[in-house]
């Protein structure tokens, strides 16, 4: 469902990451053992949310974070983001930094950074709500493509081209293998999250 040579978000574009699982006892904070964790970009439209791109990613370091947002987003734009020292930089790559700490201000997470918050909260619910939280780590990838490709057509006036697009891709790329799609040909590694 990703179309070959898709344009990168551009303007100002929120990131951030979340995680996909069930609870974990005995770990805090970003740590994790268990669940899948995700990264976010959402391009801002006004007060509204534009285009968005999502990837598993291994963890939470600028080696994993900073080689998506060069991957999703067009240099000079504006890359707002938490505090967290793994998009440190974001400058040294042609970005514009906006820097919220979370520690400083009175707001929530999700005030500070609402679109990706939003998107990571409509993620979720399309998990639960449609696969009932079924979702093996072998297909994540595939199921963050279909939820971009329905989100960044959400607005479209015509239902029947998004079949027509669907189409399109499907013969603008090289058929997958089964063992090609759980193996993750986009990710650089596959770890065995609970989904």
């Amino acid at each position: 469902m990703v179309r070959p040579g898709r344009e990168r978000l551009s303007g100002r574009v929120e990131v951030d990451k979340t995680s996909l699982g069930g609870m974990e006892e005995g770990v805090r904070g970003r740590e994790t053992f268990k669940k899948a964790l995700v990264v976010v970009a959402v391009q801002e439209d006004g007060n509204g949310i534009g285009r968005i791109r999502m990837r598993r990613i291994p963890d939470a370091s600028a080696g994993s974070l900073l080689p998506f947002v060069e991957s999703t987003v067009e240099p000079g734009s504006v890359i707002h983001t938490d505090g967290w020292s793994g998009y440190a930089g974001l400058e040294g790559r042609g970005y514009r930094h906006d820097v919220t700490v979370l520690k400083r201000s009175k707001a929530s997470a999700s005030g500070l950074l609402p679109r990706v918050h939003r998107v990571a909260s409509l993620l979720k619910r399309w998990i639960l709500g449609t696969h009932q939280g079924a979702v093996s780590p072998e297909h994540l990838d595939s199921y963050l493509d279909e939820f971009t490709f329905r989100f960044n057509r959400r607005t479209s006036r015509s239902r029947g081209k998004l079949f027509y697009r669907l189409m399109q891709n499907a013969m603008a790329v090289e058929p997958a293998p089964y063992k090609d799609v759980i193996k993750g040909i986009r990710g650089p590694s596959r770890q065995n999250h609970n989904i």
